[in-house]
């Protein structure tokens, strides 16, 4: 019962973590279709370990003296080669699609499909990574806090993805989108993602609170959104949540940190 129980963990977590990051984990193996429901219960834990390497890395070079751009660089470095660039690629398909399927649901989906690259998403991993870089290097003037923050954004970030599967609908009956909702356990996706709201809250307080409420707001700008263009989510539209709750959060931090810490 005991081993039946822990693979039950093990195997969605490996998968949650091979899919999400470049990590090379263990193969977990065989495993059921029940195994890939489970792993989106994993995605907010394979967020917080990311965090944790990610505010090591912005607060050791930071507390020793390192430029703050130098750190922002860094930082950013690790975080897209992390993740595979997974996330930013679905925000590069959104924005090309979005702009040249002007208002047409399945213009938008033939754009979604293609694996070129037009200007729009160019201009939009720019203005993103630009973005997220600045806030990096501004967060440096707070090293201890903003490390302390940085590693609850990408969990926070992943969350995204449970909340979305639990309350929107897939685009298409097929696809990934598809896919995360079918078989998701909702209960235990309602409690982690609870438990992760709440963990934030009451790991960084006020900050949390903040952090948690920017998130949901973009959260309902980008829904709103997926349901006027395409009638629901898809893989690629969840990859760009993620980019861009990241995205709103870090600058969110810029103007609460310094605030909450009396700077």
């Amino acid at each position: 019962m005991a081993l039946v129980f822990i693979r039950a963990i093990i195997s969605p977590l490996l998968l949650a973590g091979r899919f999400l990051s470049r990590v090379p984990l263990p193969d977990p193996g065989p495993v059921s279709p029940e195994d890939e429901a489970r792993a989106l219960l994993f995605y907010p834990v394979i967020g917080l370990l990311l965090g944790a390497i990610l505010a090591l890395l912005f607060w050791l070079p930071s507390t020793l003296g390192a430029p703050a751009a130098v750190v922002a660089a860094l930082v950013l470095g690790v975080w897209v080669w992390g993740t595979g660039a997974l996330h930013l690629d679905g925000l590069a398909d959104c924005a090309d699609a979005w702009v040249g399927g002007l208002g047409s649901r399945e213009r938008t989906f033939d754009i979604l499909k293609d694996p070129h690259a037009g200007s729009m998403a160019v201009v939009t991993l720019v203005v993103v990574l630009i973005g997220k870089w600045s806030a990096l290097s501004g967060l440096a003037a707070v090293p201890g806090p903003a490390a302390l923050t940085l590693a609850c954004i990408p969990a926070l970030a992943r969350a995204q993805i449970l909340l979305l599967a639990l309350t929107t609908g897939s685009a298409r009956p097929t696809g990934m989108g598809a896919a995360l909702r079918q078989g998701l356990p909702r209960r235990p996706a309602w409690v982690m993602l609870g438990a992760t709201w709440l963990g934030i809250g009451l790991l960084l307080g006020g900050v949390g609170l903040a952090a948690v409420v920017v998130a949901l707001a973009v959260f309902w700008a980008w829904r709103r959104s997926m349901l006027d263009r395409l009638g629901g989510f898809t893989g690629d539209t969840a990859g760009a949540l993620v980019e861009l709750s990241e995205t709103g959060v870090l600058l969110a931090m810029v103007l609460v940190l310094p605030i909450s810490v009396g700077r």
